[in-house]
C-alpha cells in the first residue's frame, strides 16, 4: 500500500475494509441494530434497557475467536421479525473450531427470543462459550429482581459505584426496572449465568454472563459437544402507546452543551518510553515539546540485565524533552534489586515527578513490598513522590485496596478492549472511564490520582503473563492499526473528556514514537500492509494532544452531549482563552449544534479533506489560518466528517 495515498476507511479507523452492516430491527415498542450477529442498543423509546445480546467464544487465556457469519437470513416486518444464520469461531493456534446456528425472533409485544445452538468440531481448551448479556451502565442504581437456581428470589439494586465482586450469582432470570411500572425481565437457559460490573475494566455495562467463574477453568470441549442456550426478553406492565416514538437510524441533530461554571484543573498529560527502544530523532524531539508533557513514563525491572541501559535511555529521553519521569518500578522482592537501583540512581541523579511501585505477583502491591521500596527509595530522596496501586486495571485496585497510609498517589492502567474490540464498543468505554475514576475516591479520598498509561490495545494477556503468539504477518496483540487514524484521535478526545470531568490528578497515554505512540518513527511501520502509517508522521491523536497542551496548566468545564456515542468533547480554559474540542465517533455524517459559545469563535477541522496534511507536515497544518465563525446567540450548527475533530477558540 503506497503510504501516500492512503485509502479513507484507512484514514478513518486504519484498515480498508468496510465496518459490519447495521440493519435496524422493531419488535413492537422495542427498537435494537443487528449488527454482526449481536443485538445492541434494544431502547424503549429514547430509554436504553439492553445495551448488547452476543454469544462469545473464549479460549484458555480469555481470548476472544472472532465469529464469521454465514447463511444469513432475514425477515423484518414493521414491528416482528426473524433473522437466523450460521456462525464459526476457528484458530488454528488453539486448534478451536466451533459452530453454531443462530436464531432471533422479534414480537409485537416487545418479547425477543435468542437462541443458540452450537457444536465443537474440534477437541479444545475454553474458558467460556455462550450468551453474554449487557445491560448498559445508564441502569446503575435501578431496583432489580433475581431468580436463583434455587428458585430463590433476591430483590436488589444495580450498583451504583463499582463493586469489586459479583453483584448477582446463579442466575436464571434478571427483572429491572424500566421506568415506573414497567420491567424488562430476562429469561436465561442452557448454563448458569452470574453477573459482574465490567466497568471495572472500563466497559460501561453490567455483563451477565456463563459460566460461573467459581467453577474451575479452562474446561476441555470434546469434538462433538453441542452447547444449546437461549435468552427471552419481555416487558412486564404497562407499556404507553408513545413508546413506540423513537429514533432508530434516523439522522437527528446532537446537540453538545457547554455549562458556564469550571469543574477542575486539566490532569497533567504524559506519554510513555517507546517500547521498540530506538533513540529519538532531532524531528521526533521537536515533535514531541510541542505537546508540552508534563511527564515521561519508563518501566523498569531492576532485576533485567538491561535495566541500566533503559533507566540511561529513559533519563536522556526526558532531560532532552525538558520534563521529569514517572518511574514505574517492577520488583522481584530482593534486596540486592533495591541496593543496585538506588546505586544506580546516585550515579545519574533522574528528575522524577513520582514512583510507581509493583511486585512481581501481586495484582495490587501489598502494603510489605512498599514499605521495603519506600524506605530505600526515600534515602535516594527525602521528597521522592511515592504511588502504587495496579500496573493492571481498576478491576485489581478495586478488590485489593492500597494501603494509603504509605502512599503519597494511587495509580491504576486503563485500555478499551478486555471484552469487546469494534469501533462501538471502544467509544462506549469512554463514559465509563469517569466511573472508574469516580469510584476510586470512594476509597482513596483526597490522594493525587494517577491513570497511567492509557492505551488503545491491552499491553499484554494479564492471564498468560505476556503477548501470546500471533500467526505470522499479523499485528502484535498490543497494537491497535486505529492507532494511526482519525478514530484514534476521536477516542482520545472523549477518554481525556471523562478522566478530566471526573478528577483524574495524572494521565499517561500511549507511547513516544511507533505505532503504539503519537508519532510514526523514520524507519515506518514494521509491517506497513496491517499498519498503515506513513514514515515519520505524527498521528491524528498527536494534535489533540498538542490543542491540550497549549492550555496546560488550565482548567475544564462540564459538557453534555445529547448523544454520547455519537458526538461528544471536551471543554478546556485558561486565563482568557476557551477551547472545545468536538469530535464525531461515527462513521456516518453528523449535523451537531454547539451551544454556550462566544459570540465570535474560531474554528479549525481535521478530517479526511486535511489529515494527511495534519500528519506529515503537523508544524505547517498548526500554523494555517482558522475559520471565523459568529455564533447565533451562542449556538453554531455544524456538520462533522466521519470521525472528524473540530477545535473552537474564543476569548472569555
Amino acid at each position: 500500500m503506497n503510504s501516500s495515498h492512503l485509502p479513507r476507511r484507512v484514514l478513518y479507523y486504519g484498515f480498508d475494509k468496510p465496518l459490519p452492516e447495521v440493519q435496524p430491527l422493531r419488535a413492537g415498542p422495542l427498537s435494537m441494530l443487528l449488527e454482526g450477529g449481536d443485538l445492541r442498543y434494544l431502547r424503549f423509546g429514547n430509554r436504553e434497557v439492553i445495551r448488547r445480546i452476543y454469544v462469545a467464544v473464549r479460549d484458555r487465556f480469555w481470548g476472544t475467536i472472532p465469529a464469521v457469519l454465514s447463511e444469513i437470513n432475514t425477515k423484518i416486518d414493521e414491528d416482528r421479525f426473524q433473522v437466523t444464520y450460521q456462525a464459526e469461531h476457528i484458530d488454528e493456534t488453539e486448534q478451536i473450531d466451533f459452530v453454531w446456528t443462530g436464531e432471533i425472533t422479534g414480537e409485537p409485544d416487545g418479547t425477543i427470543v435468542f437462541k443458540m445452538d452450537g457444536a465443537a468440531r474440534s477437541t479444545f481448551l475454553r474458558s467460556r462459550i455462550g450468551f453474554c448479556i449487557l445491560h448498559p451502565a445508564t441502569c446503575a442504581g435501578a431496583r432489580c429482581r433475581v431468580v436463583q437456581e434455587d428458585g430463590a428470589i433476591i430483590e436488589g439494586t444495580l450498583p451504583q459505584w463499582i463493586q469489586p465482586d459479583a453483584p448477582f450469582l446463579d442466575m436464571t432470570s434478571i427483572a429491572h426496572e424500566v421506568q415506573s411500572g414497567l420491567h424488562a425481565e430476562l429469561h436465561i437457559t442452557g448454563d448458569l449465568f452470574e453477573m459482574e460490573d465490567q466497568r471495572n475494566w472500563s466497559d460501561a455495562s453490567f455483563k451477565t454472563f456463563c459460566t460461573p467463574l467459581r467453577l474451575p477453568y479452562p474446561v476441555e470441549i470434546k469434538e462433538g459437544t453441542r452447547v444449546e442456550q437461549s435468552v427471552t426478553l419481555s416487558l412486564d406492565g404497562t407499556i404507553p402507546t408513545e413508546s413506540r416514538v423513537c429514533s432508530d437510524g434516523k439522522t437527528q441533530v446532537v446537540t453538545f452543551d457547554i455549562e458556564r461554571e469550571q469543574q477542575g484543573s486539566l490532569p497533567t498529560i504524559g506519554v510513555c518510553c517507546a517500547s521498540h527502544n530506538q533513540p529519538l530523532t532531532v524531528r521526533e524531539i521537536e515533535h514531541l515539546k510541542r505537546l508540552q508533557l508534563s511527564h515521561l513514563r519508563v518501566d523498569l525491572r531492576p532485576a533485567d540485565n538491561d535495566f541500566w541501559a533503559h533507566l540511561i535511555k529513559a533519563n536522556k529521553q526526558a532531560q532532552v524533552l525538558g520534563v521529569p519521569l514517572e518511574m514505574a518500578l517492577h520488583l522481584s522482592g530482593s534486596n540486592s534489586e533495591l541496593d543496585a537501583l538506588t546505586e544506580h540512581l546516585r550515579e545519574i541523579q533522574p528528575t522524577v515527578c513520582r514512583w510507581l511501585l509493583f511486585r512481581d505477583g501481586e495484582d495490587s502491591t501489598s502494603a510489605a513490598s512498599i514499605k521495603l521500596a519506600k524506605e530505600r527509595l526515600l534515602e535516594y530522596c527525602a521528597q521522592s513522590c511515592i504511588g502504587s496501586g495496579t500496573n493492571y486495571y481498576f478491576t485489581e485496585l478495586n478488590r485489593a485496596r492500597p494501603p494509603l497510609e504509605l502512599l503519597d498517589c494511587v495509580c491504576y492502567s486503563l485500555n478499551p478492549q478486555v471484552h469487546a474490540f469494534d469501533n462501538s464498543s471502544l467509544v462506549e468505554t469512554l463514559q465509563a472511564q469517569a466511573d472508574t475514576v469516580l469510584s476510586a475516591r470512594k476509597f482513596i479520598d483526597c490522594l493525587p490520582l494517577a491513570v497511567t498509561p492509557i492505551t488503545l490495545r491491552p499491553r499484554f494477556n494479564k492471564h498468560l503473563g505476556a503477548d501470546p503468539p500471533v500467526a505470522p504477518g499479523q499485528l502484535p496483540f498490543s497494537v491497535d492499526e486505529r492507532q494511526m487514524s482519525l478514530f484514534g484521535a476521536c477516542w482520545t478526545v472523549g477518554s481525556l473528556k471523562y478522566l478530566a470531568q471526573s478528577g483524574a490528578d495524572s494521565v499517561t497515554y500511549y507511547e513516544t514514537t511507533g505505532w503504539k505512540g503519537v508519532m510514526e518513527t523514520a524507519s515506518g511501520s514494521p509491517l506497513p500492509e496491517k499498519f498503515c502509517s506513513i514514515p515519520e508522521s505524527v498521528f491524528p491523536l498527536y494534535h489533540v494532544m498538542a490543542d491540550c497542551g497549549e492550555l496546560a496548566g488550565g482548567r475544564i468545564t462540564m459538557s453534555h452531549s445529547s448523544r454520547p456515542l455519537q458526538v461528544d468533547g471536551l471543554v478546556l480554559i485558561h486565563k482568557k482563552r476557551k477551547r472545545v474540542l468536538v469530535a464525531n465517533m461515527t462513521d456516518k455524517i453528523q449535523q451537531v449544534e454547539i451551544r454556550g459559545l462566544a459570540s465570535v469563535v474560531h474554528t479549525r477541522v481535521l478530517d479526511e479533506t486535511n489529515v494527511v496534511h495534519a500528519m506529515t507536515d503537523p508544524e505547517e497544518w498548526r500554523a494555517t489560518s482558522d475559520e471565523i465563525h459568529d455564533s447565533n446567540d451562542g449556538c453554531l450548527s455544524l456538520l462533522l466528517n466521519p470521525y472528524a475533530v473540530i477545535r473552537l477558540d474564543m476569548t472569555i
